[in-house]
This record gives C-alpha cells, sequence and structure tokens, in this order.
C-alpha cells in the first residue's frame, strides 16, 4: 500500500473551503466546524485511489496496517486519525507489540496509546518501566496502566522492587492494591521510614493511597519534626487525614523556600486575575 498524507489532502481541502466561507463562521465556531469536516472527509471519495480514506485502511490487513503506521512515523508523515481508529477497531494487539521495543518515543508512544490495557502487552510494558530505555512520560504511562491494574500485576511488581528495579515506580503501582497483603503494607512502611527529604513527601502519599490506617502513627510522628519542609508537611498531613486521622497544630513556614515559592506565584496569579477582571 502507498503511503498517503491524508491529513494534508484534508488541509488543502480545509484551506479551500475556509477561503470560501470565511464570513460564515468565528473563530470559536471553526474550532467545532473543522472536527466535524474531517470526519466527513474520512467518508470523502477520493478519485485517484478510488475509494475513500476509511475504505483505504479498511482494505489492509493488521500487519500492513501496523507497517503504515510505522512508515507513517519514520518518514515524519502525519498520522491520519482514520488509521488509527481502523487499528483500534480491529484490536491488533499482537502486530502493534512489536512496536513496544523501538528506541523512538513517538512509536512507542502509539503503540501504548492503541494496544491500552491489553494484558498480552504487559510484558513489554514491564520492560519499558525495568529497562531505563525511554523518557519519563512514557514509563509513567505505563505505570498508569498498572495502576489501575494493580492486583493482577502485584507479585510481579513486588519481585521487581525486591530486585530494585523502578523502585518509584513499582512502590506507586503497589500502593494501588486492592486485595490487602501484610507484604505490601510493610513494604510501603518500610520505604517511608527510609526515605529521604526528597522521596518521603511521596512515599507518604503511596500510604495514604494504600489506605491501611495502622501507618498512622508513623506518618503523626514523621509530621511532628520541627525540621521538615512545607511541601513534606502538606504531604503528610494529607495522608494522615486520608487514614483517618487528624492534625491540626498550627506551623510556621514562613523561611520554607517551598512555602515562599508557592505563595508567590499565588499572589502573582490573583494579581493577574484582578487586572483581567
Amino acid at each position: 500500500m502507498k503511503l498517503i498524507d491524508f491529513d494534508g489532502l484534508f488541509d488543502e481541502k480545509l484551506t479551500q473551503y475556509m477561503e470560501e466561507n470565511k464570513n460564515k463562521h468565528t473563530e470559536k465556531q471553526w474550532e467545532d466546524v473543522i472536527p466535524k469536516l474531517y470526519k466527513k472527509f474520512g467518508d470523502t471519495y477520493i478519485a485517484k485511489l478510488k475509494c475513500t480514506p476509511k475504505e483505504y485502511y479498511a482494505k489492509m490487513t493488521d500487519e500492513e496496517l501496523t507497517a503504515t503506521l510505522s512508515e507513517h512515523l519514520a518518514k515524519d508523515v502525519p498520522v491520519p486519525e482514520f488509521l488509527c481508529t481502523e487499528l483500534e477497531s480491529r484490536g491488533a494487539a499482537e502486530t502493534l507489540i512489536p512496536l513496544l521495543n523501538s528506541e523512538d518515543t513517538q512509536t512507542v508512544s502509539y503503540a501504548i496509546n492503541l494496544l491500552g490495557d491489553a494484558p498480552c502487552a504487559f510484558d513489554a510494558y514491564f520492560s519499558i518501566l525495568t529497562e531505563n530505555r525511554l523518557d519519563e512520560d512514557i514509563r509513567s504511562d505505563v505505570a498508569d496502566i498498572f495502576r489501575l491494574h494493580a492486583d493482577e500485576v502485584k507479585d510481579r511488581v513486588y519481585e521487581a522492587y525486591q530486585q530494585g528495579l523502578a523502585t518509584e515506580y513499582m512502590l506507586e503501582i503497589l500502593s494501588r492494591v486492592k486485595e490487602k497483603e501484610e507484604r505490601i503494607y510493610e513494604t510501603l512502611l518500610s520505604a517511608f521510614l527510609t526515605a529521604d527529604e526528597a522521596q518521603s513527601p511521596m512515599r507518604a502519599s503511596y500510604l495514604a493511597a494504600y489506605g491501611d490506617e495502622r501507618a498512622l502513627p508513623t506518618l503523626l510522628k514523621r509530621i511532628e519534626d520541627r525540621t521538615i519542609g512545607f511541601v513534606e508537611f502538606q504531604e503528610l498531613k494529607y495522608a494522615i487525614e486520608a487514614l483517618g486521622g487528624e492534625y491540626d497544630e498550627p506551623r510556621d513556614f514562613t523561611e520554607d523556600k517551598d512555602y515562599l515559592a508557592i505563595e508567590a506565584a499565588s499572589a502573582k496569579s490573583h494579581s493577574e486575575s484582578e487586572q483581567r477582571s
């Protein structure tokens, strides 16, 4: 199949249409009109292809669709929505999984978006998390998928954490396990107790997410520490309240750099808002 820049063809038609109808819509209205025109374009017969854009991809096999997607990305030709829609409707997971091994971030991102939480992709997803070969946005997307399936992958995640692989991601996923286990609680608690200043706020949030109120005494003891900063204090307070506890003792953070930065940003935002009004 020939690589077709359908988005480029649409842009040509759109430019002509907007020129012919430039006085019919406001800028805001065009934002609503253009997606409708694009959808309509998918069913528009293109003489030189002897089919519509949707039909063009419907004729392809799963393998051809995936190869076409790869070629679009490799040659930096915009990927038409019609191609992605056809891939999604097929559920062509097996042909997409090899794309997850790519070193190209955009290719992997497309594959993840199309595969979603397909269990057959989990092995490759774990590799993405533990090999540290792709950027954090990609790894975060994978972690988000595993968070939603934490109970299904908890054994593998627990083992990976014990091996010291992608520890923060593994803790985050473990914190979303719904079926409570002592080993998971102890892991999250131990991770909090051994956390450094930078790790502590996030690891407090893991305890909050897990929801075991036995962590309350540990969190309350930590929040009493007068050396902690504003950010850690806020996260600890949130975790305590999330587990059914409370901490209302006044604290002074007027010398804390993070507190001062937040206050300055808030004041600036308020000032800009007043100027606009």
